[in-house]
């Protein structure tokens, strides 16, 4: 009989989370090109409870890149550019053995579809990684975080056309070739499954004009993510077997809002489509037989070349990883809108907080998949306040606490969890709102929704109770 798991693996790796495009700044310098993060305002007046600020239409984009008096979060950042080593150095002393951040496309190349990559671009890339590992960080890179090059947008249509494949897999050549060496562990695309609303522009690339059919427009445009994943996880193994290639999904689970027949199946069904159609085609090789049904029911025409396929079979990641922060009911009759689970408390941002919701997310994974697991991202938004220097996060730390707690359980019941990456490990730009005040990190920065601020680096309570966590790999949380 084997041994019982009792707790974390002693090689887990612990570390944190952030994207290139909420951090870095330095948007027009050293040669970088505008990406799509580049030109989402922060309005004077928005709701906290929406997605605001991305452009949706080519005249928006072509107006966002034009104006000089809004103001765009993500331009500026927390100058990560800058501050990399300083940052790098608080997470070493917090004990990280990993660091989840990316490689911003326009960086590299600025258009998307030039013949040369731009090297100053790629010397960031170089000093930030040698400081990583100096730090005795381990490197989890994803290629793509919502940071695709405005050209590609509004020349090509985004992933929407077959030429993005081509584009997105000279990236990776480009990436791999340059630091295989130092980079072990790769997530080609952050969160695939992004496809609802201001997913099809962050993830697709895909405005909504200039479409006859439209949802046959987003599921060929995912189509082509997948045959250029296949193909970078193909040109990665064939450089270097040693790397490991994942896929990420955001886990957006959901639950019955009932035990009525309806209830359970329509939400069988919507995580079927939401869910598990992205990680089942990465991680299995085909279109599930669910998908094609649900292709054909709704009239949705995607071309696949049979010489595609077999190109999916047979270059299946490695990994699967996933991003963890809430869970929402649905209804039979309304499958398509999840609701707010009426049993579980909200962050001020309207996030339900369900540790439980994250084991069983994680043994559904493993049930289906039997893959190592990687967490790319798992915490809690917050309105942090500074008293006499310090700030005092409670919140922050029960919530990180019973979702760390969720995990050891889940690796008790088998689940091979290989790392866990909190969101963010430092204050960033908030993803869905731009905003800097929805904070989440260990590390506060003193900068305020509009940028204004010493840029100063403080120490939260949750910054000493992590380190404490690491030293004792999980074993006193």
């Amino acid at each position: 009989m084997k041994r019982k798991i009792t707790g974390f693996p002693k090689d887990f790796l612990w570390g944190g989370a952030i994207a290139a495009n909420q951090a870095e700044g330095a948007w027009n310098i050293d040669g970088k090109g505008p990406s799509m993060a580049d030109i989402e305002i922060l309005p004077e007046q928005y709701d906290r409870h929406k997605v605001v600020g991305f452009a949706h239409t080519a005249k928006q984009i072509e107006e966002a890149l034009a104006d000089t008096k809004g103001y765009y979060p993500r331009r500026h950042g927390i100058d990560f550019y800058h501050t990399y080593k300083e940052d790098l150095a608080l997470m070493k002393e917090m004990g990280f053995t990993c660091f989840r951040t990316s490689f911003n496309w326009t960086r590299i190349f600025p258009q998307g579809d030039e013949e040369q990559p731009n090297e100053e671009g790629l010397k960031f890339y170089d000093d930030l990684l040698d400081e990583m590992l100096k730090n005795g960080i381990e490197p989890i890179m994803t290629v793509s975080h919502y940071e695709m090059p405005i050209h590609l947008i509004t020349k090509y249509k985004g992933w929407y056309a077959p030429e993005m494949v081509d584009f997105f897999v000279k990236y990776c050549n480009v990436l791999f070739e340059r630091y295989h060496n130092k980079v072990r562990y790769w997530i080609l695309l952050n969160q695939i499954n992004s496809l609802q609303g201001w997913g099809e522009f962050a993830s697709l690339g895909m405005v909504q004009d200039g479409y006859e059919d439209w949802e046959s427009a987003k599921y060929q445009a995912t189509h082509h993510q997948f045959v250029a994943c296949a193909k970078a996880t193909q040109l990665a193994h064939a450089l270097d077997p040693s790397l490991q290639i994942g896929m990420m999904l955001g886990d957006d689970a959901l639950y019955p809002a009932s035990c009525k027949p309806e209830d359970v199946f329509a939400n069988t069904q919507q995580m079927q489509m939401s869910l598990y159609f992205y990680s089942d085609v990465l991680l299995r090789g085909e279109y599930p037989g669910y998908a094609l049904r649900y292709f054909y029911d709704h009239d949705i025409h995607v071309m696949i070349k049979e010489e595609e396929e077999q190109l999916l079979k047979e270059n299946t990641a490695d990994f699967l990883s996933f991003s963890y922060y809430f869970t929402r009911i649905t209804k039979a009759k309304d499958s398509t809108h999840p609701k707010e689970n009426p049993y579980l408390e909200k962050s001020i941002w309207g996030w339900a907080v369900d540790p439980l919701g994250f084991r069983n997310s994680l043994n559904l994974y493993w049930d289906r998949y039997q893959i190592p697991i990687f967490i790319a991202e798992n915490g809690l938004g917050a309105l942090d306040e500074v008293v006499d220097g310090k700030i005092h996060d409670p919140y922050r730390i029960a919530y990180l606490q019973t979702h760390i707690a969720a995990m050891k359980e889940a690796i008790k019941d088998g689940v091979q969890v290989f790392g866990y990456a909190s969101w963010g490990p430092i204050d960033i730009i908030s993803c869905s709102q731009g905003e800097m005040s929805k904070r989440y990190g260990y590390i506060y920065v003193d900068l305020d929704d509009r940028g204004h601020g010493s840029g100063k680096r403080l120490r939260k309570d949750s910054f000493y109770w992590y380190q404490h966590v690491i030293m004792t790999n999980g074993e006193d949380l």
